[in-house]
């Protein structure tokens, strides 16, 4: 019976430790720099643009819909598009959460990016200063 729970309790660690994602230092990131809001009724449509380590030159377009009628949460869904220092031009859809405080905005996203990889991605977007320093965590290489 000892043999039992002890080889269980080995099985269940090895399977937490197998699938649990290390969020303790970002693979990469930067700062976008917001080009366009454009208010809708409900919504709003965010551009951006500027340079993530590991992924050049981002262009991305999101869309912010409010949740409830203080609008300080809601969803998030847009595309980005990267062009990597070799030229190759990757993309993925964006779709999470957001949560405002003030003038700054949380987004909270994966990614999907159509070389393989994917991503746990967090933006602070600063409204005021047009500004957003984003990081990631890499869930999934391209390779695996």
């Amino acid at each position: 019976m000892k043999n039992i729970l002890l080889c269980i309790t080995i099985s269940i660690a090895f399977i937490f430790n197998c699938f649990s994602q290390d969020l303790s230092e970002p693979k990469g990131g930067g700062t976008l720099d917001i080009v366009l809001v454009s208010p809708g009724d409900g919504y709003s449509n965010m551009n951006f643009e500027g340079n993530i380590t590991g992924y050049g030159l981002v262009f991305a377009k999101i869309k912010v819909s409010s949740i409830n009628t203080s609008k300080t949460s809601g969803t998030l869904d847009g595309q980005a598009r990267t062009i990597l220092n070799d030229g190759t031009l990757i993309s993925s859809p964006i779709k999470g959460t957001w949560k405002r405080v003030g003038a700054l905005v949380k987004f909270y996203f994966t990614d999907a990016i159509n070389n393989g990889a994917m991503n746990f991605v967090m933006w602070d977007v600063e409204l005021l200063e047009k500004k957003a320093e984003v990081k990631y965590f890499e869930l999934h290489s391209p390779d695996n």
